[in-house]
């Protein structure tokens, strides 16, 4: 029997990213390609409460068709689930990302909160990105995608629980391996440069550079800059529960309310 396959995405409809995962996908299954209609890089796990959503169903090219949304990528996944799709997909892909979500950069990415509501509604879910900056090789990634999905039939994903993939931007035979990877604590060291319009108002643009903690062995940041893909396990619950036993343990809750 087929997979049931969800693809999604943040960069919408005519991205190459996901012209190449879908092309890796149809050979095992039937794929549902559901994007937003414009990018939406960076909306994290933002979802559309004031505004109705719309769909239109297109044809891109020959054998590929979508479903449109003029919303989130979030809201990609819950209306694909809810309104669009007949029955709820085997599996969730949400990629290829032109750029890589490493680190603490994964907070404020759209590809992979498409893959962490996949995950909340109970679909096993993989985000894939790519470390690079132009001439993305997608169709390497797309390659190595499919070798994780075909793993993942042996080792069933625990409950609210996603695998954030990143690929170096390398040919398949340079890349020099997988490697089972934690998330960074490297982030971006951020600024906004104030810049005048032409009748003299100030606006703001934001700009910064990626800062690397050096000593992190093993981490996803330095497993993909060494030229192996990195797959990361991340659970959606964000409880620090080894500080939260030390809050306990000092009796942090007894205190008297004014």
């Amino acid at each position: 029997m087929k997979k049931r396959i969800l693809l999604t995405n943040d960069d919408g409809v005519y991205s190459d990213g996901l012209r190449a995962m879908w092309k890796q996908l149809k050979k095992s299954g039937d794929v549902a390609v559901v994007v937003p209609e414009t990018e939406k890089s960076a909306v994290a796990h933002a979802i559309n409460l004031f505004a109705p959503l719309k769909i239109r169903h297109i044809r891109v090219e020959k054998g590929l068709e979508a479903y449109v949304v003029n919303g989130t990528p979030v809201d990609c996944v819950k209306i694909a689930v809810n309104s669009i799709l007949k029955s709820k997909p085997d599996i969730l892909v949400s990629g290829i990302n032109p750029c890589s979500n490493l680190g603490m950069d994964i907070l404020y990415s759209g590809t992979v909160s498409a893959a962490a509501e996949g995950a909340i509604l109970g679909i096993p879910s993989i985000s894939a990105s790519i470390d690079g900056c132009k001439n993305f090789n997608f169709d390497s990634a797309a390659s190595v995608v499919i070798e994780i999905i075909k793993k993942l039939d042996k080792s069933n994903l625990p409950r609210d629980t996603i695998l954030n993939v990143n690929v170096p931007d390398m040919r398949l035979s340079e890349i020099k391996g997988i490697k089972l990877t934690y998330q960074s604590e490297a982030r971006f060291e951020e600024e906004y440069e104030e810049r005048k319009d032409p009748r003299g108002s100030s606006y703001f643009w934001l700009k910064g550079i990626f800062r690397i903690v050096d000593g992190e062995k093993g981490s996803d940041v330095e497993t993909v800059k060494n030229g192996y893909v990195s797959i990361t396990p991340l659970h959606l619950n964000l409880t620090d529960r080894r500080f939260l036993a030390s809050l306990k343990k000092k009796k942090f809750e007894k205190f008297r309310l004014k």
